[in-house]
């Protein structure tokens, strides 16, 4: 593979006209597309096969005037309202554009506050600021405080915290490569990975149902390994060039060594990302593929767009030759006393996580978002009148012959429970079918609610089912800890393949999995510190007393396949030194002196891009922001060059041990570049012979 990459690096350093112009005009193509064919995104939320999601069909199937479609909003006026202002808003509301009817107003047993539920006749995409401006307006009303929340009222806006992320990037590569023309060089190929891979998302959209977080996310994670990748690669090419190497066989070089790796590696968070499909929920599956489609896009940019960029910019780019006797420093320290460091590192991680066995997951709602917003003020007020339950209404589904009857047994029984209401509140036209709404007496995302629903499955028989949001969320809890083995198991053993026929080792792929166990759990604590302990509460950062049930499974695919880039680019260095005949303590000394400056550097990149993401307002955001940000600090501080040399020192040569028989039944990637070297009528050494046995 080495030595194909290395001719595809040339040709496109020969024809680097061309090859611009190819990605100018793919870049051109994709965004007219998406400005073509994109439609609006949706926050649907479906867990198939589960009974929550199966009632909630048999709703919109037998109650079409339940189920609706269109968007919803729940207007709050406090302040003790009278009831000829309430008809005045009623009136004003009902005649606000797209508005179907109003229900209400139910006001509280203390005559505070008064909630009124308005129905639309499209759904929350299809409404125009106009049309939400139009119900804010007639919602005011003189000596009353008003508050919205529902689908019909957007979410915070999100912030350019990623763009702060960004600068962060440009100042680290600047710092890093001593050049501005080097640093130029990664976030101009990053840009137009990212601008092909989200357009092509975003075009998609015209086709398929999206969810509005998958742009962002795909973003989030195109963004830093689009900028890592194309580090990795310049790199590797002012290396070689001030090795004596011409700046076309240099970009040849670097891209047949690093391109290989950044192959492998890219491929692995691929491998993480499409592998959320086995998971079966469909929002997970789209949110996978989409950013696996741009970490794809940004691997083919860093193999042919970045050596195009630095045949136009020629000498410019190799800046001062950096210094390693930092990072020579700390191998021989790691190295030399490997138990001990090992000891403290993984102590280290075990004491951060800590706080994940108090893990609590949920969906985000109105209950969880940040204080200040609207949202957040109807949530609050309507839990202080009416009760928390009100909030998260449980809604059951009786199928019987006399399904009326029926209703009323099972209300009866559920009354029984801790709950603050049961009526039932429709009947379909056949009379076998009919809906009981139960509001509990706890909140929507407390543990008392979801005992309540378990308590209700086991206690009223087949014929009763319970939906609603609430049980929804329990529901995509279970499942998606079920899928989590399922997935483990896919993912990791596809990586486990890609990593031994890399390393041509059993063991280092095995280190490399328990490395990032270790940093996972690492990051799962400092998650619930934060965001449901509110351990930085204080800093800007809302702790919303559950994490998103959809966080771990996804940040599990998303940090394995981070992990993996930094194992990849660290240990291929240290195994190319080890095949070229060092010892095995010093091969791993010198290339944690090769690559530790520039895994650091591409470290603090993606700690920039994702810690941006933080600053949002978008709580879901801001939890995938903060977690990513976390485990690549975890893992490539932590794991891959504390724990990782010190382990390749304990063991060895027994590091790059592979059983004879399957060295032979392995092909050969050759990410050293030893065909490369052989090519160059230089001695070349068998890549497979350490350790083989």
């Amino acid at each position: 593979m080495a030595v194909v990459l290395a001719r595809v690096g040339r040709w496109c350093f020969r024809r680097r006209w061309a090859v611009t112009l190819v990605w100018a005009g793919l870049l051109a193509v994709c965004g007219a597309g998406a400005a073509l064919l994109s439609a609006p995104t949706q926050d649907e939320f479906s867990v198939p096969g589960t009974e929550a999601q199966r009632a909630n069909e048999l709703v919109a199937e037998r109650f079409p005037e339940a189920a609706g479609g269109g968007a919803q909003a729940r207007v709050v006026l406090a302040g003790a309202p009278d009831e000829r202002a309430l008809r005045a808003v009623v009136r004003r509301v009902e005649g606000v554009p797209e508005v179907a009817g109003v229900a209400g107003p139910l006001v509280s047993p203390d005559g505070r506050v008064a909630v009124l539920e308005v129905a639309f006749r499209v759904p929350a995409d299809e409404l125009t600021d106009g049309d939400r401006e139009a119900l804010r307006d007639a919602a005011r009303s003189p000596g009353l405080r008003v508050e919205l929340s529902g689908d019909a009222v957007p979410p915070p806006e999100e912030g350019a915290g990623e763009l702060a992320g960004v600068a962060v990037a440009a100042v680290v590569l600047t710092v890093t490569l001593g050049s501005l023309t080097a640093a130029g060089l990664p976030l101009l190929s990053a840009v137009v990975g990212i601008g092909v891979g989200l357009s092509a998302i975003v075009a998609a959209s015209g086709f398929l149902t999206l969810n509005s977080d998958t742009p962002a996310l795909a973003l989030m994670l195109g963004l830093a390994v689009a900028i890592d990748y194309a580090l990795f690669i310049i790199s590797r090419y002012r290396d070689e060039v001030h090795g004596g190497r011409e700046p076309e066989d240099a970009a040849g070089h670097a891209v047949g060594t690093a391109g290989t790796a950044v192959v492998f590696a890219g491929l692995t968070v691929v491998v993480a990302l499409a592998g959320l499909a086995v998971v079966g929920i469909p929002v997970l599956t789209e949110l996978g593929v989409a950013a696996a489609l741009t970490v794809a896009v940004s691997v083919l940019v860093a193999l042919t767009l970045l050596p195009a960029l630095v045949g136009f910019a020629g000498r410019r780019v190799l800046g001062r030759r950096p210094a390693r006797a930092g990072a020579g420093r700390w191998g021989r320290f790691v190295t030399a006393r490997p138990v001990p460091v090992l000891a403290v590192a993984v102590a280290a991680l075990a004491v951060a996580a800590l706080p994940a066995l108090d893990l609590r997951l949920g969906l985000p709602d109105d209950g969880t978002a940040p204080p200040d917003t609207t949202q957040r003020q109807a949530h609050d007020l309507v839990a202080d009148a009416f009760g928390p339950g009100f909030n998260g209404p449980l809604t059951l589904v009786v199928r019987d012959a006399d399904a009326a009857a029926a209703a009323r047994r099972v209300a009866a029984d559920v009354r029984r429970l801790d709950v603050a209401a049961a009526r039932t509140v429709a009947v379909d036209a056949a009379g076998r079918t009919a809906l009981v709404e139960v509001v509990p007496e706890s909140g929507p995302t407390s543990e008392e609610t979801e005992e309540l629903i378990e308590t209700i499955r086991d206690e009223t028989g087949p014929g009763v089912a319970v939906t609603g949001r609430t049980a929804i969320d329990v529901d995509t809890s279970r499942k998606l800890a079920d899928a989590m083995a399922r997935y483990l198991i896919v993912v990791v053993g596809l990586a486990f393949v890609l990593l031994m026929l890399v390393f041509r080792s059993v063991v280092v792929p095995l280190k490399a999995t328990a490395g990032f166990l270790l940093s996972i759990a690492a990051t799962f604590g400092a998650v619930v510190a934060v965001f449901q302990w509110g351990w930085l509460e204080g800093v800007g950062v809302h702790a919303s007393g559950i994490i998103v049930n959809l966080l771990p499974v996804m940040m599990i695919g998303m940090v394995f396949g981070l992990a993996m880039d930094y194992q990849v680019f660290l240990v291929t260095r240290m195994r190319e030194e080890h095949v070229r005949g060092a010892e095995p303590v010093p091969a791993v000394v010198a290339g944690l002196a090769h690559g530790s400056r520039v895994v650091t550097a591409a470290a603090l990149i993606m700690i920039s891009v994702f810690g941006g993401f933080v600053l949002s307002d978008l709580p879901m955001l801001q939890s995938f922001g903060f977690a990513l940000a976390v485990a690549v600090f975890f893992d490539a501080f932590v794991v891959r060059m504390t724990i990782v040399p010190a382990v390749l020192a304990l063991l060895g040569r027994a590091a790059w041990w592979l059983p004879r028989w399957l060295d032979r039944a392995l092909p050969r990637v050759d990410v050293e570049g030893g065909g490369l070297a052989s090519a160059d009528g230089r001695p070349a050494r068998e890549v497979s012979r350490p350790g083989a046995r």
